[in-house]
């Protein structure tokens, strides 16, 4: 019998092992999504997670442009930017991003705001690949399917 070990074990960067998930973001929560997006690129959902070491999983979401917010947050809910000039302050609302050219980046934006700054928090950051359609170019890779909508009955509007 091997006897137990009393010190915490501590995750090297060359030991860790990056897997590849695909999540289909078609109906599903912006906010819960970027939650569990977060936590697999920081790779809190392993044993061997360490804060200090890129632990994390490579990401890829399909129809990043389908997501759904919740009662009508979409409309209501805005977000504030500052151009850096005086009285430089801009507001847009979730709904006019969707409609825009870069619909994935109300995803991006809510899973950066749940990534730590720094170095770390940005190599992190890297592992994430959002695409608009259901075509996407990591197919080498063999993502595993990552059925966030079976986690739980509140990740998908329904209807």
């Amino acid at each position: 019998m091997k006897a137990l070990s009393k010190q915490t074990q501590s995750a090297k960067p060359a030991e860790v092992e990056k897997k590849w998930h695909l999540i289909d973001a078609d109906g599903l929560v912006v906010g819960r999504l970027a939650a569990i997006i977060a936590n697999h690129l920081r790779g809190k959902h392993k044993p061997s997670y360490t804060p200090h070491v890129d632990c994390g999983d490579h990401i890829i979401v399909i129809n990043a442009d389908k997501v759904k917010f919740t009662s009508n947050k979409a409309e209501k809910k805005i977000y504030y930017k500052h151009t850096g000039h005086p009285g430089g302050i801009k507001e847009t609302t979730p709904a006019k991003i969707l409609e825009g050219r870069f619909p994935e980046r109300v995803l991006k934006k809510a899973v950066e705001r749940m990534i730590p700054r720094g170095p770390l928090g940005r190599d992190q950051m890297r592992a994430l690949h959002l695409y608009n359609g259901t075509e996407h170019p990591h197919d080498g890779q063999s993502p595993q399917v990552l059925d966030v909508a079976s986690m739980n009955r509140k990740n998908k509007v329904s209807a």
